[in-house]
This record gives structure tokens, sequence and C-alpha cells, in this order.
């Protein structure tokens, strides 16, 4: 009775070790996997982005990543569908973003 029990409890722990160590293999792969997309997003986007359109672009990805993300997302499905033909210019690229952002509303505010 007592053997079981220690048999029983030895397999579960075994269990959840080897779950673990699936877990831990599927988080490695995962991160491997991000790594690989945005070094393929890097190159992309040095390939079709003059060095003042990449840096301001890095810039704006200090302030807000988030934009910048959806902005570098933005530039590789063009050059994915392939309607980019020639390197974006800074000017290029500060025309993309006004575009982009949202418009911000105005308010005044007059005292009497």
């Amino acid at each position: 009775m007592v053997d079981d029990e220690l048999a029983e409890l030895r397999r579960r722990k075994m269990e959840q070790m080897q779950r673990q160590a699936m877990d831990q293999q599927a988080m490695e792969d995962e991160v491997e996997r991000q790594r690989q997309i945005e070094s393929q997003i890097r190159v992309v986007l040095m390939e079709i982005l003059e060095p003042e359109a990449r840096e301001r672009l890095n810039t704006i990805k200090l302030t807000r990543p988030e934009f910048a993300k959806a902005v570098e997302q933005q530039l590789v499905v063009l050059a994915q569908s392939g309607r980019v033909r020639q390197r974006i210019t800074d000017d290029q690229l500060k025309a993309l973003l006004t575009q982009l952002t949202p418009s911000k509303k105005e308010f005044r505010i007059t005292r009497k």
C-alpha cells in the first residue's frame, strides 16, 4: 500500500516535470521565433528605408513603441506587396506618419 502511494507520487512528479520541460521548450521556441521575425523585419526595413528615415523610425520607437511597430508592419506589408519601388526617404516617411497619426481635436477655452 505504501509502495503504491510512493510510486503514484513519483509518477505524478515525473509527469509534472515533463510538462514543465515541455512548457519551457515551447516558450524558448516562441522567443526564438519572435527573434527571427524581428530580424526579418529589420532586414526588410534596411532595404526599403533611407538611413535618415530609418533613424526617424528608431526615434519614434523609443517614444511610442506600439505606434512604431504598427508603422513597421505597414511598411513591410507595402514592401511585400510590391508597392514600394524605390527606397523611402525621410520626407516620404514623414508624410506616411502624418497619414497614420490620428488627428487631434483642438479645444479652446475662453475665459470671461
